[in-house]
């Protein structure tokens, strides 16, 4: 099972900011990435505790991998980065936008140091990516 965890403000993708996000909801963007691996495990929340403690039970689940789109979080959230940090599993970043070509605040990650990849810039087709790129990772171990 690959754990798919997306943070504050995703579940308003479509709504939220098209030219930056796309037109693309939170269900559309996680369809297209079932394509590349029918058995995600979703877990989306507005609440920093429920993503930890939803990182807390990957690490003895069966969780295979986890792909992460912290939202803001990434920015400022070490106790989101810890909690990344403490699975021994492949850990893959994604954003829909190209965060290091944003505002300033957007341009550094505090989870970027304990995953394996990162990817931004390439719109709801960045979950596809960060879904094959956790399975090849995933099959590598």
């Amino acid at each position: 099972m690959i754990l798919v965890l997306n943070g504050p403000n995703l579940s308003q993708l479509g709504a939220r900011d098209p030219a930056v996000y796309g037109s693309a909801t939170l269900d559309e963007v996680v369809a297209g990435a079932r394509e590349e691996h029918p058995e995600l495990d979703v877990f989306t929340s507005e609440s920093e505790g429920e993503l930890i403690t939803r990182l807390h039970a990957a690490r003895t689940d069966g969780t295979r991998a986890v792909v992460v789109n912290p939202g803001a979080l990434t920015h400022y959230s070490y106790a989101l980065r810890d909690a990344l940090e403490l699975l021994d599993v492949p850990k893959v970043e994604v954003h829909l936008s190209q965060t290091p070509a944003r505002e300033e605040f957007r341009r550094t990650s505090v989870v970027s140091p304990v995953v394996d990849v990162t990817i931004t810039g390439a719109g709801a087709y960045g979950y596809r990516l960060a879904v094959r790129a956790a399975l090849h990772l995933a099959d590598a171990r």
